[in-house]
């Protein structure tokens, strides 16, 4: 993987003065070739670049194509990342030169007659350490939405054994800490101006949680916050919002993640959408009601078994999921709120996307084939009904899955298919997006300089 560099032609046509470099995603150009054709062209217009990755950070500014490790398919690609994503035409990024967005009243950051500096925009930082992956995200903000910068991801299982100790053990914090090694360079080399660094349910449950991020703390100079299950759904709301259709009634939106599931109910029946098909209020305003369910794809492998799961052995995670969700639904009775409603769900989660790039035939994961588009739940249950009858090595073998994910995926499977059987619908819409993307969009919210733009993939479902 490697920088993807305008052509010369299109740099030349750009003004000086709003000249921006961006790496977007080639994956026909070698690194050092890219690097070194394009320096005199973009320098030419008076535009500076960024200095060369790092060999010993691992890919160091590779983007979302690689942030999850050489090892792991499931990772999004570099770009723009804008309103829905689901602009992008299978096989291409949608990344391309962006002007920044205006600044602030009576600042002077867009330079003047007199020589002032072009406007450069800071640059964002999200750190989730869950209970089965690191993961970081830099972005700048854009015309649309932000810009990824770089990013990072690796499978740590933080959470491993949790559920049976009660305590981290010290070869999944060894683990983690050298992930977050890489994290730490990763954010102080970019110059990141603000970040916002959180860890979910594995240091949420853990005995020793708060211990050891102490330890981060002192060893890396990392602060990282134990989120509030509230929180981590309100954000992972936040990180998707642009993929919702708010033309339909009701979305659920959840997020399946390592120790805990968030289920997110979304009422649309009284918004108001603009002509773009965006909310008029804060996507917060429509939520309905929340839960955080106390399981997720690790907790549920470890309590049922992962490599061997016979369809006996799956029936019985769903059983046991449906009984984590039924005192939600008796609480709030959408089943029959949502009976003869417009109704999608979304989902951002490993496990969604995986069933995504399973139905697809993906030779391997592809993150602008999966952002963003539709399944219609007949196709989700028969991709599940393979996967229960795959022995583990056909797991493995599948490019979506791999040797890393091949014991947890099934248990992701019986926690969507409860999910189903519950509320029953008819299509589902995936999101290679979630918490990183949401406390972004916050924190650039905040400074006023996050805009959203939505745009609809070519051939995508709408409303029926």
């Amino acid at each position: 993987m490697s920088y993807g560099i305008l052509s010369e032609a299109r740099i030349a046509n750009v003004s000086q003065r709003y000249v921006v470099c961006l790496y977007a995603l080639s994956t026909n150009d070698t690194l050092g070739a890219n690097f070194n054709q394009m320096q005199p062209a973009v320098r030419s217009c008076g535009a500076d670049l960024p200095p060369r990755p790092d060999p010993g950070l691992g890919n160091a500014v590779t983007g979302y194509q690689n942030d999850r490790g050489p090892k792991d398919p499931f990772s999004p690609q570099p770009g723009l990342v804008s309103g829905t994503g689901s602009g992008h035409v299978p096989g291409v990024v949608q990344a391309a030169v962006s002007e920044p967005s205006a600044p602030q009243s009576g600042s002077n950051n867009w330079g003047d007659e007199d020589g002032a500096p072009p406007y450069r925009p800071m640059t964002y930082g999200a750190l989730d350490l869950g209970t089965n992956n690191c993961r970081l995200l830099l972005a700048k903000p854009s015309r649309r939405g932000f810009m990824v910068v770089d990013a990072f991801s690796r499978i740590i299982r933080l959470g491993e054994g949790v559920s049976q100790s009660g305590r981290l053990s010290d070869a999944a914090m060894n683990r983690t800490i050298d992930a977050l090694k890489v994290c730490a360079a990763k954010l102080a080399r970019s110059g990141t101006t603000r970040a916002r660094c959180v860890a979910t349910e594995a240091c949420r449950a853990a005995q020793n949680g708060e211990e050891f991020l102490e330890r981060v703390k002192r060893e890396l100079g990392l602060k990282i916050e134990v989120l509030s299950r509230e929180s981590e759904a309100s954000l992972a709301v936040a990180g998707c919002a642009t993929l919702i259709d708010f033309r339909s009634d009701y979305v659920l939106v959840f997020d399946i993640g390592g120790g805990s599931s968030e289920l997110v109910w979304l009422d649309l029946t009284g918004t108001q959408i603009d002509d773009d098909g965006n909310s008029r209020q804060p996507i917060e305003k429509s939520i309905a009601a929340w839960t955080s369910l106390p399981t997720g794809v690790v907790t549920l492998a470890e309590k049922f078994g992962g490599k061997h799961v016979t369809a006996e052995i799956f029936e019985a995670m769903v059983a046991h999921v449906e009984g984590l969700i039924r005192p939600f639904e008796n609480m709030h009775r959408f089943r029959q709120r949502v009976s003869s409603a417009d109704v999608h769900m979304l989902g951002t989660s490993g496990t969604v996307t995986t069933v995504a790039g399973i139905y697809l035939k993906l030779p391997r994961y592809d993150r602008s084939r999966v952002d963003g588009c539709w399944l219609n739940v007949p196709d989700v249950r028969n991709v599940t009904m393979r996967l229960v009858n795959h022995s583990y090595d056909e797991r493995v073998a599948e490019p979506c899955i791999g040797p890393e994910r091949a014991d947890l995926v099934l248990a992701g499977c019986a926690i969507l298919e409860a999910i189903l059987r519950t509320w029953p619908s008819e299509r589902l819409r995936v999101a290679d997006r979630g918490l990183r993307e949401g406390i972004l969009t916050t924190l650039m919210t905040e400074d006023g300089v996050y805009r959203s733009s939505r745009r609809r993939r070519n051939g995508g479902n709408g409303r029926r």
